[in-house]
């Protein structure tokens, strides 16, 4: 390992000390950060959090996402067994801190951080989660993304052309998705819950029409070579988006069926809209009541 990167490593450790208190309860010292091929020189990378993305090449290391800062030694280290280039761009999906949660070490590490408008303007003002009825503070100005784009932006990167498009409003108002032209890849962020049902941040502008449109959108984009790189859950392909749009189009049309007859949001939940699929989809995270309640309030947000 270079000596110079090895310095970096070290201080990421020492930052990841110091993280956020809203994980300082949560132990990750078992947390492997594992690599998944996806095409020669472009990775999946998962550990806790959402699933991130390594591309690797002769101008240096591009990474989508970084998970929680006590994380960021660990993927550094993941980075250097893959390639012997610096990592020089990190690109957000979104705001949320199982994302972003390592910018601020991965800018000492001495990469740029990219993402759109919002998640800046997100991660610098206190945000309240009225689901989870939590607030999470602003994050220290060293975490912000130091480039950030209102539409889209392409890196001519590895010999790849790679698009980060914003979409949405889908998970939240600042999701975007990244496109590796080339590769044939493209990673959704949190847009995509692959084998479950998705969380959708209503107090962070998030709405259950805009993810079905950004995935109708994808498919639109995929052939059936495309690898996609979800947010949460397996890598798959565009059959397996195609399975989750229309999962998604059809519970969203049953439980507006229900919203147009008048049914309260309590008489929604208890008609169990979902109920064939929560065997398959309901079991992560997202339990079929609550997530029934965030498409209500999605499709009756003024």
């Amino acid at each position: 390992m270079n000596t110079p990167l090895l310095k970096r490593i070290l201080a990421a450790g020492l930052l990841a000390l110091s993280a956020m208190p809203v994980h300082a309860q949560r132990d990750f010292s078992n947390v492997e950060i594992k690599p998944q091929t996806v095409s020669d020189n472009l990775y999946m990378l998962t550990g806790a959090g959402g699933n991130m993305a390594l591309f690797v090449g002769d101008d240096g290391a591009f990474l989508v996402d970084d998970q929680f800062a006590p994380l960021s030694e660990k993927i550094l280290a993941e980075v250097t067994k893959l390639t012997d280039k610096p990592l020089r761009f990190v690109v957000n999906t979104h705001w949320h801190g199982d994302h972003t949660g390592g910018n601020e070490n991965m800018g000492k590490a001495g990469a740029l951080v990219v993402a759109h408008e919002n998640v800046r303007k997100r991660m610098s003002t206190e945000q309240f989660t009225k689901l989870w009825n939590r607030t999470t503070p602003a994050a220290p100005p060293e975490a912000l993304p130091v480039i950030t784009f209102t539409d889209a932006t392409t890196f001519h990167w590895n010999g790849d052309e790679v698009r980060v498009q914003h979409v949405g409003p889908a998970h939240t108002d600042g999701d975007s998705i990244i496109h590796f032209k080339n590769a044939n890849v493209i990673h959704m962020g949190d847009t995509f819950f692959n084998g479950s049902y998705p969380y959708i941040d209503i107090s962070a502008g998030g709405n259950v029409d805009g993810v079905i449109e950004n995935a109708r959108k994808v498919l639109e984009l995929a052939d059936g070579n495309t690898k996609i790189i979800p947010g949460h859950g397996p890598l798959t392909d565009k059959q397996g988006l195609q399975q989750y749009h229309d999962l998604l189009v059809r519970l969203r049309n049953k439980i507006k069926t229900l919203v147009d007859a008048g049914n309260t949001k309590e008489q929604v939940i208890a008609a169990k809209p979902t109920k064939e699929f929560d065997e398959k989809y309901g079991q992560g995270f997202m339990k079929p009541d609550i997530w029934t309640g965030l498409v209500y309030e999605s499709l009756t947000q003024k």
